[in-house]
């Protein structure tokens, strides 16, 4: 359970940054979808990013509970498969991200990363 604390706490603390982040400086955001696959590079990185964190998260906490734990177990095995996505197939994935990112979901990316930085921060600090 300290693990899962652990991560919660960090999840929480990227979450709310994110949301912060794309409420004060939207137009940022809006750039970095826009400029998310145009350096290969920097795809790798964020491909090789995403798999480690979700091979970490898959490795030391893999817990199929009725809990909230369980939260954390799907995140890095979300993280996992994205991860191994970006790397494999990259223009598949920048097709996707496109449209996710070009209609309402950057209007709603703030409040969504703000609802689940608010959940695991419930979770990791007072839970």
């Amino acid at each position: 359970m300290e693990l899962s604390v652990l991560i919660a706490r960090i999840i929480s603390v990227i979450y709310l940054s994110a949301a912060a982040g794309a409420v004060i400086n939207r137009d940022q955001y809006r750039r970095v979808a826009e400029d998310m696959f145009k350096n290969a590079t920097l795809t790798y990185l964020m491909g090789f990013t995403a798999t480690i964190v979700g091979m970490i998260i898959v490795n030391y906490h893999n817990v199929w509970v009725g809990n909230w734990p369980v939260l954390i177990t799907i995140l890095g095995w979300l993280a996992l498969i994205k991860g191994v996505l970006i790397i494999a197939v990259p223009q598949r994935l920048e097709r996707y991200s496109l449209a996710f990112f070009n209609g309402a979901m950057l209007l709603w990316f703030p409040y969504i990363a703000g609802l689940l930085g608010v959940l695991f921060g419930y979770l990791g600090f007072f839970h």
